[in-house]
C-alpha cells in the first residue's frame, strides 16, 4: 500500500494469535500503510499526526452469482472477522485505540465483480459497528467503495470518531494494494488517524455563522 512520502511497512500474514481469522475469511494477503505528518506548508503543525490504513485482500464470496442473490448469510460470517483483524492492526500502528482520534473504511472490488459486493462487506453492523466498537468511536463511519483494476488507488475518507462534524478532523488517506484486487477479489480497508489535518483553521459548526442563500443574496447576485 502507498500513498505520499512516509514510512511504509508491508506485510503478509504472520503464524500469530490472528491465523486463525485470517484462514476462517480466506484472506490473501495483508497490507499495513502509515505516515507521520511532519511539515505542512515548511512549518510543523501544532502535534504530530500519525495516520495508517490496513488492508485486507480475500477472493469474492459471491463471484459468479446473479443480482438477486441474498449477500446477508456471507457477509454476517465474514465482516466481523475483517473488523476485528483490520481493527487489531490499526491500534497496534498507532499506539492504542485511546491515541486514535478519527477513522474511516473502504472497499475494493475485482472487475468480475458487482460494488454490492464491496458495500456488503463493510456497509452492515457486522464490519461498521465493530469497527466503531473497536476503536472506541460513536460517529457512523465515512467510507468509499469503488471497482478496481489490481493496483489502483483509493482515497480513503476519515473523520472524529466521536464527534463527526468536527471539521478539523476531515482529512483522507491513500490505500492501495500493488496486486489487487484481482478481477475476482475484494480488499477490505480500515484507516484512522491520531489527530486533526495540519494547520486547521477554517472553524467549526459550533462557531459558523449562519449562512442561508436570503442572507447572501447580495453576494450572489
Amino acid at each position: 500500500m502507498t500513498g505520499s512520502p512516509s514510512t511504509p511497512t508491508g506485510r503478509t500474514c504472520e503464524s500469530d494469535g490472528r491465523m486463525s481469522t485470517v484462514t476462517a475469511a480466506g484472506v490473501r494477503k495483508v497490507t499495513l500503510y502509515r505516515e507521520a505528518v511532519l511539515s505542512e506548508a515548511g512549518s510543523e503543525p501544532a502535534e504530530r499526526v500519525d495516520r495508517a490504513a490496513v488492508a485486507a485482500v480475500l477472493p469474492n464470496p459471491w463471484l459468479g452469482t446473479g443480482p438477486a442473490t441474498d449477500l446477508s448469510g456471507r457477509a454476517a460470517t465474514i465482516a466481523p472477522l475483517l473488523a476485528k483483524l483490520l481493527t487489531d492492526r490499526l491500534i497496534e500502528a498507532l499506539g492504542g485505540a485511546d491515541r486514535i482520534e478519527a477513522f474511516g473504511k473502504a472497499a475494493l472490488v475485482g472487475t468480475a465483480g458487482e460494488l454490492e459486493h464491496a458495500g456488503a462487506l463493510i456497509h452492515t453492523p457486522y464490519f461498521g459497528n465493530l469497527v466503531r466498537e473497536f476503536l472506541d468511536g460513536e460517529s457512523i463511519i465515512c467510507f468509499a467503495d469503488a471497482r478496481a483494476e489490481a493496483g489502483e488507488a483509493l482515497i480513503v475518507p476519515m473523520w472524529h470518531k466521536t464527534h463527526a462534524a468536527t471539521r478539523s478532523h476531515y482529512q483522507t488517506i491513500a490505500a492501495r494494494v500493488s496486486d489487487a484486487p484481482r478481477a475476482d477479489e475484494v480488499v477490505v480497508i480500515a484507516a484512522a488517524s491520531t489527530g486533526p489535518r495540519p494547520h486547521a483553521r477554517i472553524g467549526d459548526r459550533t462557531t459558523d455563522p449562519v449562512v442561508t442563500a436570503d442572507n447572501l443574496e447580495s453576494s450572489l447576485t
